[in-house]
């Protein structure tokens, strides 16, 4: 067979534009990543967590505020759990507090103890660890607990998941995540 001869100033002009087209697409990728934020007006980052959004309070959910949402996204989901559970010196499992999905893109956050009905329209509830639907606060049998709350934006709205687990709803986002925000408490009885 006959090799082709190609001038070295055509393999490194080749050479060049493909790693010019590779930062691109990196710098592109990078531009995406984390831009997605939440926050809470109620705890601070890290911070503990007041007695009246846990079970030994009135058991209401924190507000919670986000910005910097990739403009594809079609859909938010919030997954809150803490995986300290049921000790922190010795934890065995992933405890979830609240699951939703299906939360408009256009949302700009959740109140301070919203209720059911004061979702934002087409918001959709899975089921928590204690089997129902809706928010449940902190309630750690020992030691200081942390609780994630998780934002995604997905690139889809999802079908309806029939009050689905996190598991359930894990596998329903995969492929589909935009973007993800995390705001972290704690709270210790």
């Amino acid at each position: 067979m006959h090799k082709q001869y190609i001038p070295a100033s055509l393999r490194l002009l080749f050479l060049s534009s493909l790693l010019a087209a590779s930062i691109s697409g990196l710098a592109a990728e990078g531009s995406q990543t984390m831009s997605l934020k939440l926050q809470s007006p109620d705890f601070n980052e890290n911070g503990p967590i007041a007695k009246t959004f846990t079970c030994d309070g009135d058991d209401i959910s924190p507000a919670l505020t986000w910005s910097g949402i990739p403009s594809n996204t079609k859909t938010l989901v919030l997954i809150i759990d803490d995986p300290d559970a049921p000790d922190p010196k010795a934890p065995k499992m992933t405890w979830v507090h609240w699951v939703l999905y299906n939360i408009p893109a256009s949302a700009p956050g959740l109140a301070k103890a919203v209720s059911d009905e004061e979702l934002p329209p087409g918001t959709l509830q899975g089921k928590n660890d204690w089997k129902k639907i809706g928010y449940r606060g902190p309630c750690p049998p020992t030691g200081k607990h942390r609780y994630f709350h998780k934002l995604y934006a997905l690139d889809i709205e999802l079908p309806d998941l029939n009050e689905p687990t996190k598991a359930e709803l894990e596998q329903a986002m995969q492929g589909h995540i935009l973007d993800k925000a995390e705001w972290v408490g704690t709270y210790e009885r």
